[in-house]
């Protein structure tokens, strides 16, 4: 059974199978001619067994389920079809990128062009200049294999980005006059919304142009997907931030060494990060409140870490504590142009919060140092792990809008490469899930408190023990791994978590 709607189709089956299935051209446009994919002729794939993608194969969202348990929600497998919708010739590509710097963005581009290059025998592909504005407003940047062959050695991204600057109509009109039929968007949630709204006018206009998306946040906070491009590579990058804060705390006597890494709604970067260094006695993150004075609180906490170790090195996601810092500072909502809330530095706040307490209570002498990574950490290329990685996600990209698929994104889920509807993926954000086992390793790691304070705690007894989330994917998986949609803060999960490992 199938119901659609324009971003997404929802097919049932046998046993609560879900497939939520992406837009295909032939939805809009029937009767549309097919050609045998070039690859049946690539020297390089003709040896490959069962190199095309069956049409019934689909990559479950969960893996880990009960005996009894329904089949649930599914996505496309990715990868190469039997037939396309486009001649190779008539191909018309282009490529934007929007937002924020992350690791990667050149690989995506250079793996885009040589796929649809040397796959598909496309040699008509541009480079947008400047994120969205660049549609209607500047000059296009001519791609081939030759102009994009080191790219992947250099961070940023060649072609330019930005924030904002989307005008639908613009955009539309522009890519119906310049003949394009195939877009690629490399950009976060805000990005893929915008691309949600391009692949509709497009629907609504009437025309052929695959509209693909691929997702981009190094703060790993998209759903449904395992992880976004360039996290690997933040993680390891952050530990040399780490490794300096803990040399400086180490040579004095109490040191204290603070590092902020990126990290507006989620904490993924400052959750691996501490985990991979262990040198880090006290983890910050935006889905985790915590507290200054009192017993139980941060200034407690860094005193008593102080005493016995005579150092210690804070790690604190920007997007943490800024309620505490908004009744500080008494600062009014704003945001940038991509719609993202503007942070106050939460590292420099902290860092005065603390050498205030110990300089006011005269309870010993501390040097502090403050290290911001971020815009070092943005600007680097990609590792080996995420080199691969984007490799995976271009060429799955190219493939699915090959094939006539529009208006997805590609991602993994579970190790495999999918596409997912645009809708998917912009609905909610991905969040460390603090009650989850990932963020219990964590705290068992660095023996920092949970700062649940004691009206938490008597709340906590007061409320019957949680369900077990194997199913809905919230409370006590298994193993979780960054990608996977969580819950905000509950104080008797969190409880029940941590005597779940006892």
């Amino acid at each position: 059974m199938e119901h659609d709607s324009n971003f997404m189709k929802v097919v049932t089956g046998d046993a609560g199978y879900v497939l939520e299935d992406v837009p295909h051209l032939t939805d809009y446009i029937p009767d549309l001619p097919t050609y045998p994919n070039p690859l049946r002729f690539n020297p390089a794939y003709s040896v490959v067994k069962q190199y095309f993608v069956h049409v019934d194969d689909t990559v479950p969202q969960k893996i880990v389920v009960h005996k009894d348990s329904p089949r649930g929600v599914h996505f496309r497998r990715a990868g190469p079809r039997q037939k396309v919708y486009f001649n190779s010739d008539e191909v018309h590509a282009c490529i934007v990128t929007c937002g924020g710097l992350c690791p990667g963005l050149n690989t995506v581009i250079r793996e885009i062009v040589c796929g649809l290059y040397h796959m598909y025998g496309v040699n008509k592909i541009l480079g947008i200049d400047g994120g969205y504005r660049g549609f209607y407003s500047k000059n296009t940047i001519p791609l081939t294999p030759k102009v994009v062959n080191d790219i992947h050695k250099r961070g940023g991204t060649i072609i330019g980005t930005s924030r904002g600057g989307h005008d639908t109509s613009k955009i539309v009109d522009s890519i119906q006059d310049r003949g394009i039929n195939q877009v690629y968007i490399i950009g976060g949630d805000g990005t893929q919304k915008g691309a949600a709204v391009i692949y509709e006018e497009v629907r609504r206009r009437g025309l052929k142009v695959a509209v693909a998306g691929i997702p981009k946040t190094i703060d790993n906070d998209i759903p449904v997907i395992d992880k976004s491009f360039g996290f690997d590579t933040a993680v390891e990058e952050a530990q040399r931030a780490i490794n300096a804060a803990h040399v400086e705390a180490e040579s004095t006597e109490n040191g204290v060494g603070v590092v902020k890494l990126m990290g507006r709604y989620s904490g993924f970067i400052a959750m691996y990060a501490t985990l991979a260094s262990r040198d880090v006695d006290l983890c910050l993150i935006p889905e985790s409140p915590f507290y200054l004075e009192g017993e139980g609180g941060l200034f407690e906490f860094v005193e008593k870490r102080l005493k016995e170790n005579g150092h210690m090195v804070i790690v604190i996601a920007e997007g943490a504590g800024q309620e505490l810092l908004a009744e500080s500072l008494q600062s009014a909502d704003q945001k940038d142009a991509s719609g993202n809330k503007l942070l106050r530095d939460v590292g420099l706040w902290i860092s005065h919060k603390i050498k205030e307490h110990f300089a006011k209570n005269h309870k010993m002498d501390i040097t502090l140092k403050y290290i911001d990574p971020t815009y070092m950490i943005r600007a680097i290329p990609s590792n080996a792990s995420d080199n691969v990685y984007c490799t995976l996600l271009a060429q799955s990209a190219v493939h699915g809008a090959m094939a006539g698929y529009t208006g997805f994104t590609s991602g993994l889920v579970n190790g495999r490469q999918t596409y997912i509807p645009f809708n998917r993926i912009t609905e909610k954000q991905n969040m460390v899930v603090i009650t989850d086992r990932m963020w219990a390793r964590l705290l068992s790691s660095t023996n920092q408190p949970s700062f649940l304070g004691p009206k938490d705690i008597a709340e906590a007894k007061k409320q019957e023990e949680p369900p077990t989330g194997l199913l809905d994917g919230e409370n006590c998986k298994d193993d979780h791994q960054p990608g996977r949609v969580g819950t905000m803060f509950n104080s008797s999960a969190l409880l029940g978590c941590l005597n779940c490992m006892q």
